[in-house]
């Protein structure tokens, strides 16, 4: 894959199955390099894969969300197609009938985006999740509007923008057009992930405040008929993706106490009458809120089907009451979602050489119905990961290598180090297309999972705490498995060059990249991208100011002096790698004072340090950025390690 690929790219996603598990609903996502952007569009399949995929809605814009309706003869999704007078994108809700031709009714659009559609048990009304706009919004143009009263720390969100008067509310709707919207959850509060009880008269959501614990999340009841929103959980716990079964049986993932971070979470049930639930699958010390995608777990009978990190992959696993754990889909890859109709399960999964494909598995056995990463692997045949360990003394880190297009075991390879985000996150079984565009410019691609990832146990997780809480901070343990991967890679694959190393990484992986090239001159050349540089004003300026407190022990001013010594900042006198930085002026996750600061110091002390800021662009750019401002940005991190990992003479690159 090179850059210019970018425009290839497409991936299944959300796949729903009707109520008699005759047909699938999904989602597949395309780039038009044309317009710029991305576009996505609803098709319905037979699960016996004998017909053609047909697409249900029109694709032109970005619809998405299927959802069948209980009697299985219409579905609603979302859209984006219609516009205001001015021009504005509006967030749609529609409904098509499935068994004859028509056109699709719209029940409702709104200023924001609607997500999170879900019908009541009887079909007669579809709850959602949309935000709401307060007062600021009175005035149609900005210049007129009234100035916000700030009253909390977080009160904007990377990629979302000022939220403190946008908050995420719980709406119903009848699916007969005979009433509009109506908003169950007024207030300040964040409500979202609505759940149905049998008697569709009544939900589940999750509630969240950011004037209060930041990182909490409790559960909440709405009555319909009264308008009463309870919360039923403990309200010092992280509740959240609640379900509900047929005999109202209440299901989430989560765990008991939201001050502790990083944690697994866990799948829990509620049926001991109490407020905290009886966690079901700490037998299995994973997190069970795969990251990226955070799903509800799925009643299946007397079961919970839910979805677990675990060292580099993510499986589908059935739980029961007993807290007995068996594994549905696994192998090599990611599954990123799925629905249960009766023996039918329709999954979407990847793996390091295809993006998200749709699957089948039923009593036949699994099979592939879709193949639309097929123009990737047309263009330029995607490069499969193998796996290998690292030896850190006696812990053991798992990693995975790329060899570079044409591949010749004789030759000598530059090598780049990959270093993820999170720091609670993992790389492993999916499709990476920067590894991919990285081995078909003929680098050796290493990535790795040191402590402080996700996808082990809690004290791999934990290892990197601070001295408050324990452990050793940033940059001790993570670095030195960082760099056993390293010595592994180098002992273990011969045609790798120890005099071509490269590192890269962005936000933890940025701060990771900052930090190696402060305390070791290995490296030939790195990039840090959105990277945290300073530790101290990131708690003061990120949208999740404070969230050190968590990693820490303390908070800034309290910390300062540790938060300084944990700072890649502060070691910018031993910083001598030719560094590439890279970072978004929309960035509210890293704000770009971080890549400012780094940038200053370096050029101060006369240090090679380029720098590049991408306009209207978040944390998200190397993910969803503009497909034009990915295929840039790739360029220019792929002619950087190839100008200055280049050998000395034709003679030395074998």
């Amino acid at each position: 894959m090179e850059p210019t690929d970018i425009e290839h790219l497409a991936w299944a996603s959300d796949p729903q199955l009707s109520p008699d598990g005759n047909q699938v609903a999904y989602v597949v996502t395309r780039v038009d390099k044309a317009a710029n952007r991305y576009r996505s569009r609803v098709w319905l399949m037979d699960v016996d894969g004998n017909s053609n995929p047909r697409p249900l809605s029109a694709g032109e814009e970005t619809d998405g969300s299927p959802r069948w309706a209980p009697d299985g003869r219409s579905i609603a999704f979302t859209s984006t197609r219609r516009k205001d007078d001015k021009g504005r994108t509006r967030s749609s809700l529609y409904v098509l009938a499935t068994d004859g031709p028509g056109e699709a009714s719209l029940l409702c659009d709104r200023d924001e985006g609607i997500g999170q559609i879900v019908y009541s048990p009887d079909g007669t009304m579809i709850a959602f999740a949309s935000r709401v706009r307060g007062e600021h919004y009175e005035a149609p143009e900005v210049s007129a509007r009234k100035p916000r009263r700030i009253d909390r720390p977080m009160y904007r969100l990377n990629g979302e923008g000022v939220t403190l008067d946008r908050p995420v509310h719980v709406h119903v709707l009848p699916t007969d057009g005979s009433a509009g919207t109506t908003d169950v959850t007024p207030g300040s509060s964040d409500f979202s992930n609505p759940a149905w009880f049998s008697d569709s008269a009544r939900l589940l959501a999750a509630r969240s405040d950011t004037s209060e614990l930041i990182l909490a999340s409790s559960l909440a009841s709405i009555d319909l008929a009264t308008g009463d929103v309870e919360v039923i959980t403990d309200v010092g716990g992280l509740y959240g993706a609640p379900a509900i079964d047929e005999e109202d049986r209440i299901a989430c993932t989560g765990y008991d106490d939201a001050k502790v971070f990083p944690q697994n979470s866990h799948v829990g049930l509620f049926d001991g009458g109490g407020d905290k639930p009886r966690w079901l699958t700490t037998s299995v010390d994973r997190d069970w809120l795969a990251f990226p995608v955070p799903a509800a777990p799925e009643w299946v009978g007397d079961s919970l089907r839910a979805l677990v990190a675990d060292r580099g992959s993510v499986s589908l696993r059935d739980v029961d009451l007993d807290g007995n754990v068996s594994e549905i889909v696994g192998g090599d890859r990611w599954v990123t979602g799925w629905s249960t109709a009766g023996s039918v399960l329709a999954f979407v999964a990847e793996d390091s050489t295809h993006a998200g494909e749709l699957f089948i598995l039923d009593d036949g056995g699994e099979r592939q119905l879709t193949n639309v990463t097929r123009a990737v692997a047309g263009a330029n045949e995607p490069i499969p990961a193998e796996r290998f360990t690292a030896m850190n003394g006696d812990v053991e880190v798992d990693a995975w290598i790329y060899r570079p297009v044409d591949f010749d075991p004789e030759k000598q390879y530059p090598m780049l180090l990959n270093i993820h985000g999170g720091p609670f996150t993992q790389y492993g079984d999916f499709f990476y297309d920067e590894a991919q565009m990285e081995a078909r410019a003929g680098f050796v691609v290493v990535m790795c999972n040191p402590r402080g990832s996700s996808g082990r146990d809690n004290d791999w997780g934990r290892a990197i705490r601070g001295k408050a809480l324990g452990g050793p901070g940033w940059g001790d343990v993570d670095y030195a498995d960082c760099m056993a991967v390293v010595d592994a890679a180098l002992e273990q694959f011969s045609y790798i060059d120890a005099d071509r190393l490269g590192v890269l990484g962005g936000s933890y992986g940025g701060y990771m990249t900052s930090w190696i090239v402060g305390h070791t001159d290995r490296f030939a050349a790195a990039c840090s991208e959105r990277g945290v540089n300073n530790l101290l004003t990131l708690d003061l300026t990120s949208d999740i100011a404070g969230v050190c407190a968590f990693w820490f022990g303390e908070s800034a001013l309290d910390n300062a002096e540790e938060l300084m010594r944990m700072s890649p900042i502060t070691h910018v006198d031993e910083m001598t790698t030719p560094l590439l930085i890279v970072h978004s002026d929309q960035d509210l996750r890293c704000p770009h004072e971080q890549a400012d600061q780094l940038y200053y110091a370096l050029k101060e002390r006369d240090r090679d340090a380029e720098y590049y800021l991408f306009p209207e662009e978040t944390h998200e750019l190397s993910r969803s950025g503009s497909p034009t401002h990915r295929v840039q940005r790739a360029e220019l991190i792929l002619d950087f390690f190839s100008q200055r990992l280049q050998p000395e003479s034709e003679d030395e690159s074998g």
